[in-house]
């Protein structure tokens, strides 16, 4: 398996190999000491110090050539702030702020940030400046929630209100766009009493359910074209052709985490509980009982060129465990996450002499539009990576449920 953002076509890797070092070494000697992993830690940890070693600035976590503002390095952050919950550490800290503080200048200006793209990807980072502004009460991060939060008042909506996934996505919702966007917006209205946000995060899961859900499988389509004018959206139902892993894993991370923040009483919440309640026996019926694992394209596993795939299989790991320890699932969940978890480290982790720690067979994208057709051989095929953020992001998190 290679390694992220390298060919896998026959070419020699060694010069591009010093390449890349030498640019990440030229751009940033790391701030802190390369981290020792000894084995003795919880997996969540030994990942977490593995992308340090690997990622000395947070910016790289994303293989680019330039730091973006992105949404991969939002949810590695995010997981950052979690693991700093369970074991405080100030290199945790520090690496998360050291993102914010490079990506957001004095003015609270977000660089790379365009607000009229209305790319719904782009609010996954905002969730970590909530806790840097709380510590810091630095007004620039408190500018930049509220470019993202802006961004949302005026993101372009399907006829009920749903968020369309970008701009030049019309009419389109996607399941990746409820972790994008919900979780922060969640966040936003605890944190400054919007209580419009909330109202706005239920139609946002409640849509998606509604339009995406298959009866037979009880699974979810990719995505939804409100307008059927996509040429992978089926003709009556607008949905896209396939249930891709990782678009379902956003979203059920997506339910169990606006959960945290909104309010108890709030009418939608018991029906935003009810969608992960509706979730967890498909996901259970999918999950491949010899490793414990999901396929990319989850109820096709016997398909020749179907795998089983790491980032998928992470988030329904985590949102199964969180649902079980919040009281959202029967406790019988618990062990359909721990046979997750098990299968992920049994099968696609490798660990290095040094206590480096790799996730393997992470699909490194999937989308809909611009070529993209959501078929099955479309999904299978797209690049697969190691130590993609997606996959290691999540990884932490569900790791972290298991911990408690």
């Amino acid at each position: 398996m290679m390694r992220k953002g390298l060919s896998s076509n026959g070419i020699s890797l060694v010069p591009l190999l010093f390449l890349v070092l030498l640019f990440k070494q030229s751009i940033a000697a790391s701030p802190w000491p390369e981290p020792e992993i000894p084995a003795s830690l919880k997996w969540s940890e030994r990942m977490a110090l593995s992308i340090m070693k690997n990622n000395p600035e947070p910016w790289m976590i994303e293989f680019s050539e330039k730091p973006v503002w992105s949404y991969p390095q939002g949810l590695v952050l995010h997981a950052f702030e979690e693991i700093n919950k369970q074991s405080p550490k100030q290199q945790y800290q520090d690496y998360i702020k050291a993102y914010a503080d490079l990506m957001i200048d004095e003015q609270g200006n977000i660089k790379t940030y365009d607000a009229t793209s209305f790319n719904i990807d782009m609010l996954n980072s905002g969730k970590i400046l909530f806790n840097l502004y709380e510590k810091t009460k630095d007004e620039k991060y408190r500018t930049a929630i509220e470019t993202l939060r802006n961004q949302l008042k005026w993101q372009p909506r399907t006829t009920e209100g749903g968020f369309w996934h970008k701009l030049r996505y019309p009419w389109q919702m996607w399941l990746d766009g409820a972790y994008m966007g919900s979780p922060f917006l969640a966040q936003y209205g605890k944190t400054f009493g919007d209580q419009k946000a909330f109202d706005d995060v239920a139609t946002q899961l409640i849509l998606l359910e509604k339009h995406t859900k298959d009866k037979q499988t009880g699974l979810l389509y990719h995505g939804w074209d409100e307008s059927r004018l996509q040429p992978w959206a089926n003709p009556q139902t607008g949905t896209s052709p396939n249930f891709w892993g990782r678009a379902m894993g956003w979203y059920a991370m997506a339910i169990v985490d606006v959960l945290d923040y909104f309010p108890q009483d709030h009418p939608k919440r018991k029906e935003i509980i009810a969608i992960l309640q509706r979730l967890a026996p498909a996901l259970q019926k999918y999950q491949d009982a010899k490793t414990g694992l999901w396929y990319q394209v989850v109820d096709q596993g016997t398909r020749q060129g179907n795998y089983l795939e790491a980032s998928a299989s992470s988030m329904f790991v985590y949102a199964l465990a969180k649902g079980v320890n919040k009281g959202y699932l029967d406790k019988s969940f618990r062990k359909v996450a721990e046979k997750g978890h098990k299968g992920i480290t049994d099968n696609l982790v490798t660990v290095k002499a040094d206590g480096e720690v790799n996730l393997n067979h992470v699909c490194a994208v999937a989308g809909l539009g611009a070529g993209r057709n959501g078929t099955f051989e479309y999904y299978v095929n797209e690049k697969i990576m190691t130590d993609d953020p997606k996959g290691t992001g999540s990884f932490i998190l569900a790791s972290l449920e298991l911990n408690k």
